[in-house]
């Protein structure tokens, strides 16, 4: 009520609406507004069921999260290479000193190494980088089985989802160098070859690291799809097998020049 007793203007909208009830932006009028519950009441109150975590919405805010916190976490990375192998690998077989000294020699190039961040070859890529003094990154993966990230790892970031996760390693990444790997290494290095095949990303070499292993694979490629047509002789030219940690290192090294100079 005013000084002169006019209702003030609050007061008579309610008057003339006394059946109205706002929640939020959203204005309940008649039956409608009898709610027994407030909005944060039932935010902060009860937990109620849990099924809709397991909805696709909700799959998509976290897929959603997954790509802000990768982006946020891995945005001031500098030049780097992605080394893939098998997290199988024994501290103590070659393909593991190998692993080391790939790590070591790619960081002393002013290069940061990332792996997906578990065991085998994966760590010892990133012990080779971190002991020589350079930046070393894992990208982890949520398994079935217990991995976590190895103990070499600088900056470490956990996925849920492996299409997230694989965006980050071709997205930060100048060159992918394969070590012996199994199933996911084999699922990493096609991709990145379709990616670099259909221009999705450029100036981006794929180095096999091991021709005992990696050999069979290349003159099958050779035999069989280039052979039978499948891919062209310029797609062939995309694959590089050494068994020489120096020339991968000259391998990068050429590529990222040639993408400084298209950029």
């Amino acid at each position: 009520m005013s000084e002169t007793g006019t209702p003030r203007p609050e007061q008579s909208r309610a008057a003339r609406h006394p059946q109205e009830k706002q929640r939020g932006p959203v204005v309940l009028r008649g039956q409608y507004r009898d709610e027994p519950t407030t909005t944060d009441q039932r935010l902060l109150d009860s937990r109620g069921p849990s099924d809709w975590v397991h909805t696709d919405p909700w799959r998509v805010l976290r897929i959603q999260a997954e790509f802000v916190e990768g982006f946020g976490g891995l945005a001031e990375v500098p030049r780097a290479v992605t080394v893939f192998g098998s997290a199988r690998t024994p501290r103590d077989h070659p393909e593991y000193a190998r692993g080391v000294e790939l790590g070591a020699a790619l960081a002393e190039a002013g290069y940061a190494v990332i792996t997906g961040g578990g065991p085998g070859t994966m760590e010892a890529a990133n012990r080779g980088c971190k002991d020589a003094g350079g930046f070393s990154i894992g990208l982890g993966i949520e398994l079935p089985f217990e991995q976590g990230l190895n103990d070499w790892v600088d900056l470490g970031i956990n996925f849920r989802y492996f299409f997230t996760r694989k965006t980050m390693f071709v997205k930060y990444s100048q060159a992918f160098v394969c070590l012996p790997g199994g199933f996911g290494t084999l699922d990493e290095l096609f991709e990145a070859l379709t990616l670099v095949q259909t221009k999705k990303v450029t100036k981006f070499p794929v180095v096999l690291l091991g021709s005992d292993y990696w050999g069979g694979l290349h003159d099958w490629i050779a035999d069989k799809v280039l052979g039978g047509g499948k891919i062209g002789e310029r797609d062939m030219a995309l694959l590089h097998v050494t068994d020489d940690v120096d020339d991968v290192v000259k391998v990068v090294h050429e590529a990222y020049r040639a993408w400084e100079e298209a950029h």
